[in-house]
C-alpha cells in the first residue's frame, strides 16, 4: 500500500442471504482459536467476555453453510475447540480479499492526484472523506516551511495555490508528528478563532495569519454571526463573531474583509 494511504486499511464485513453480518472482530477470533485453540483463552486475547466470543462463534457457524468452528466437550475451562477446513478456507478467502481490498483502495487514492493542477500540494486523499472534527475548519495541505526556535517551531502549511498558513507549534510536537518539509498534514480552526476586519490599509499587525477573502455567506443567530469567506483556490473560512460586530463591520455577502489568526492557536495534525 502507498504511503499515502497507510492511515487507512479497509474493514471486510460478509453476511448472508438473511442479512447476518459478521465483521472483521470476528475473523479476527476466529484466527485466535486456530492459533490458540481455545474460546476462552481468544476472548482474552480479543478483550471480549465468554458469552460474547460464543455469540461470535455461533453467529461464525450460521453464516456459513458448513461449521467453521468445532468444540470438544470439557466446559468452560477444560474443553476446546477448533477451526474447521471450512473455517480455515474463510480465513484464507478473508485475508486475499482484505489484501486485495488494500491494493485496490491504494490504486484509487493515487489515482485522485492525478492531473493535479499544482505539483507543490498534494492531491486529494480517500482519507479526507472519512475526516471528521468538531473544528469548523479542517484544511488540507503540506508543510511549506519549518522555523525551529529553541522552544517553538513554526510551521508553514500550504492548503492552496494562493493561502498558506502558519502554526506555532511546540518542539517536542512538531517531533512527536514528524512534521518536515513537504509532508502532507491538516489544519483544524475554530470558527471563534478568526478575526475579521474590514480594511487592512496602512495597518500593521501581530496576528501571523492574514487571511483575505470575499464574503460569501452570513449566518445571523440570537447571539452571534457566522461568515462564510471564499479565500481563494477554492476553500473557504469560517468565522463566528457576534453580532454586534458584524453589525459594526457592515457585513454582508460580496464584501472583501480579512480574517487574523494568531499562530498559536492552530491546530496541526497528520494522517
Amino acid at each position: 500500500m502507498s504511503s499515502r494511504t497507510t492511515a487507512l486499511k479497509p474493514v471486510l464485513s460478509m453476511t448472508n442471504q438473511t442479512g447476518l453480518r459478521v465483521g472483521e472482530d470476528r475473523f479476527r477470533l476466529l484466527e485466535a482459536i486456530g492459533r490458540l485453540g481455545s474460546i476462552s483463552a481468544a476472548a482474552k486475547e480479543a478483550g471480549l467476555s465468554y458469552k460474547a466470543a460464543w455469540d461470535a462463534a455461533n453467529a461464525l457457524n450460521n453464516l456459513f453453510a458448513r461449521p467453521l468452528i468445532v468444540t470438544r466437550p470439557g466446559g468452560r475451562h477444560g474443553g476446546g475447540a477448533e477451526v474447521t477446513a471450512a473455517g480455515r478456507r474463510a480465513l484464507r478467502t478473508h485475508r486475499r480479499l482484505t489484501e486485495s481490498l488494500g491494493e485496490l483502495l491504494a490504486g484509487l487514492d493515487l489515482s485522485l492526484a492525478d492531473g493535479q493542477d499544482d505539483p507543490d500540494l498534494p492531491g486529494p486523499s480517500l482519507w479526507s472523506f472519512l475526516m471528521k472534527t468538531s473544528a469548523r475548519n479542517c484544511f488540507h495541505g503540506v508543510v511549506s516551511a519549518i522555523t525551529a526556535g529553541s522552544v517553538n517551531t513554526e510551521v508553514s502549511l500550504r492548503i492552496s495555490e494562493t493561502t498558506t498558513i502558519t502554526a506555532v507549534l511546540t518542539n517536542q510536537s512538531v517531533a512527536a508528528l514528524d512534521l518536515r518539509q513537504g509532508r502532507p498534514a491538516f489544519a483544524l480552526i475554530k470558527a471563534s478563532t478568526p478575526l475579521l476586519t474590514r480594511d487592512m490599509e496602512g495597518m500593521r499587525l501581530s496576528a501571523r495569519n492574514q487571511i483575505h477573502g470575499t464574503v460569501l455567506s452570513i449566518d445571523k443567530g440570537a447571539v452571534n454571526t457566522e461568515a462564510v469567506l471564499d479565500i481563494g483556490g477554492g476553500k473557504t473560512l469560517a468565522a463566528i463573531i457576534t453580532n454586534n460586530s458584524a453589525w459594526a463591520l457592515a457585513l454582508e455577502p460580496g464584501m472583501r474583509c480579512c480574517a487574523l489568526i494568531k499562530a498559536s492557536q492552530i491546530i496541526l495534525g497528520v494522517e
